[in-house]
């Protein structure tokens, strides 16, 4: 009788113990979820990198603004990107903010926010799918708002893109929790002059809480005001290569389509 009653306290800890990492494991059998995403179709995320992450297998999200310099010039070195599993994502045609009622002195006056109407801006973020399109072939594919805005003045345009996107990704940064993530506002990180012990510990954070990390780059060594050192951003990198059993690293697109899909197990 006490050797039975020894094994009931041994083995039924350790069932409990592996129910509860079962439900922590919601992310495609991992413990949580970090996307890879970068603004703007800059040359340092076709010089600097997308070289790192093909050598660490790791694909990211790259969104281009239709007007990009780096998209008319490398056209085809954006389509290789693409044809090796990077999402191109849209970034609009001609990256739209509000400039006079933010006091952003550097919007150019044509694409003031401000002064669209929001057919325009559905009209323009239309087109650019359509843009992407012929740059990768592809139709499923995700948004993230210019300067993180969704609005025209008090009209939200969110609604009416719903269909042309199968996520969007904002500029509020939070963790995600799958059964609570709203696909169309995405909360995300934007990082600016972080070290690697910074963006590892966000990733810590992820792993503890089993959520969707979502990182927002700019420029990485370089080539833009909000910029990351490129050897702290690859220190991010590294540690993810090292952890990948526990995290899923993959384009947003493909985590908003899981999400989408995922089934929220009843409450017992």
């Amino acid at each position: 009788m006490n050797r039975l009653l020894i094994l009931f306290f041994i083995i039924i800890p350790v069932i409990g113990l592996n129910a509860q990492e079962k439900e922590k494991m919601v992310w495609n059998n991992h413990q949580c979820a970090v996307a890879l995403t970068y603004d703007d179709g800059l040359n340092v995320h076709l010089d600097k990198v997308i070289p790192v992450l093909d050598s660490l297998e790791f694909r990211g999200t790259f969104y281009l603004p239709g007007n990009s310099a780096a998209l008319d010039k490398r056209l085809d070195e954006w389509r290789a990107a693409a044809n090796r599993g990077h999402e191109l994502g849209n970034h609009t045609l001609f990256h739209p903010c509000a400039g006079k009622s933010m006091g952003r002195e550097w919007v150019p006056p044509d694409y003031d926010l401000d002064d669209y109407t929001i057919g325009r801006m559905v009209d323009e973020i239309r087109m650019a799918n359509l843009l992407l399109k012929a740059v990768d072939g592809k139709t499923r594919r995700t948004f993230a708002y210019t300067c993180g805005e969704n609005a025209i003045g008090d009209s939200v345009f969110t609604g009416l893109i719903r269909d042309d996107f199968v996520g969007a990704r904002g500029v509020f940064p939070r963790l995600e929790n799958i059964a609570s993530v709203d696909i169309f506002d995405i909360g995300s990180f934007m990082i600016q002059d972080k070290t690697g012990e910074d963006l590892i510990k966000l990733v810590t954070q992820a792993k503890e809480t089993g959520r969707l990390l979502v990182f927002l780059f700019h420029g990485v060594g370089g080539e833009h005001n909000i910029n990351i050192d490129l050897e702290e951003h690859n220190k991010l990198l590294f540690y993810l290569k090292e952890n990948e059993r526990d995290i899923w690293i993959a384009p947003l697109a493909e985590i908003a389509e899981y999400i989408r899909n995922h089934e929220i197990p009843a409450q017992q």
